[in-house]
């Protein structure tokens, strides 16, 4: 292991020199739904590197993304008010005794923000002047240039790279190689921010866990995820699958046909079922919740289902949770409280309306209390801090339990052994123009 668990190529912000200089932060605020700030633990996980900023006399600029509004068939941006960073900025100044300002650009209706322009030259002083506490840019992904592969990416780069003096990178959660957390990097001197080195020095728990490990994985999509999966399946003792991943791997188990899975993604899971024919690591959940409908709960259309029910040929509706009674039985149970490593990045069912396999998954993880408990992504603690919030702040002070703010991070870091192989942490090897 490296020391303090990184590598010693690592930039970090400790080596900056930030006095009286901008500082391009680029952070993971990916907290807002529907103009609402649910679970602001990814936005409390940035406060050290702000005051670490601050103690060193340097002037932030935040940047964030939030949601996903680019249209990936038509390519058109929607700058919604309802994935703007106004909730983010207004919970910063709740907790931080200073003023931040969101410059306003011109938005074009199907390209976005196409430039930064002059307009925010007097923030930018202000800025300088201490007259303005932070400045906090427009969602990144507004930007036309932010997620492009043309001229808009370098011309985005360029421009964001003429506001600062340095960089710094704190959003482990968004480990794609996009203008704000990648290109922008090395046009600056960079460095990694006290949160992301905090991430990469917890992911040693995951790479080399102490065993039993045992992986709870569940997702809303399959396609995207057979790669970690297959990585992880190989790393972990056991491995406990839910919503769409779960759902898909008993279809092409049992060649049942499960509502809401496409024959694209059996043919996919069928390499999982291949390879726990011989390796049996997979936790089957003897018992799902299947419902008529995953648009609401209405009593006399949802029912409990035994897994031994599914049939070749046979028709199920949606499976939208994990029966809590699964997690009852022996080998779930089992294989949970005598685990001494457990990760955890999902949520069982159909949020909000069936709720019951993933409190029930989260109440038998916490009475394990001598394993490590590395629970990641935003869905993930949201439904922790709802559902058991006696268990999330527990954890809070549990150094037996982390808290990952990203847990597509940790999944690809699984896949590919180290987190320095994803390129927003592999350019800040290099160290941008430094």
């Amino acid at each position: 292991m490296e020391k303090w668990g990184l590598d010693p190529r690592l930039r970090v912000l400790q080596q900056a020199d930030m006095k009286g200089k901008v500082v391009l932060l680029r952070v993971d605020h990916n907290v807002v739904k529907k103009g609402r700030i649910k679970d602001p633990y990814r936005i409390d996980a940035t406060v050290r590197t702000l005051y670490a900023i601050a103690a060193g006399g340097g002037r932030p600029i935040l940047m964030t993304h939030v949601g996903r509004p680019k249209d990936k068939k038509t390519g058109r941006i929607s700058c919604r008010e309802d994935e703007a960073v106004g909730p983010i900025a207004r919970c910063l100044e709740q907790k931080l005794p200073v003023s931040i300002h969101i410059p306003d650009f011109p938005i074009d209706p199907e390209k976005g923000i196409l430039r930064i322009d002059k307009s925010i030259g007097p923030a930018i002083s202000g800025l300088k002047e201490g007259k303005i506490g932070m400045i906090y840019l427009p969602n990144m992904r507004w930007f036309a240039g932010e997620e492009a592969k043309g001229p808009e990416r370098e011309t985005l780069a360029d421009e964001l790279a003429t506001l600062a003096d340095l960089y710094v990178n704190d959003a482990f959660g968004s480990w794609r190689a996009h203008v704000s957390t990648y290109d922008v990097a090395k046009r600056l001197p960079s460095f990694a921010g006290m949160l992301l080195q905090k991430e990469l020095r917890n992911l040693y728990r995951v790479l080399r866990p102490e065993r039993p490990f045992v992986a709870v994985v569940a997702g809303a999509k399959y396609d995207t995820k057979i790669g970690p999966l297959k990585a992880l399946y190989e790393r972990v003792d056991h491995l406990i699958l839910g919503g769409l991943m779960y759902n898909t791997f008993l279809a092409a188990k049992y060649g049942a046909s499960i509502a809401g899975i496409t024959e694209e993604d059996k043919a996919l899971a069928g390499e999982l079922v291949e390879m726990d024919r011989n390796g049996k690591k997979i936790v089957e959940l003897p018992f799902v919740t299947v419902s008529e409908t995953i648009e609401d709960r209405i009593d006399g259309k949802y029912r409990s289902m035994a897994i031994k029910d599914l049939t070749s040929g046979r028709d199920i509706p949606f499976i939208v949770d994990i029966d809590p009674g699964s997690f009852q039985e022996n080998q779930a149970a089992d294989v949970i409280s005598s685990a001494k490593t457990i990760f955890v990045n999902a949520v069982m069912g159909v949020m909000p309306l069936f709720y019951e396999g993933s409190e029930a998954l989260y109440r038998l993880i916490g009475g394990n209390r001598s394993a490590a408990r590395l629970f990641a992504g935003g869905d993930t603690l949201q439904e922790l801090r709802n559902l058991c919030p006696g268990i999330y702040m527990a954890g809070l002070d549990d150094p037996n339990v982390y808290y990952f703010t990203g847990g597509g991070s940790v999944l690809t870091a699984l896949e590919q052994g180290t987190p320095y192989r994803m390129k927003p942490v592999e350019v800040l090897l290099e160290g941008g123009l430094a």
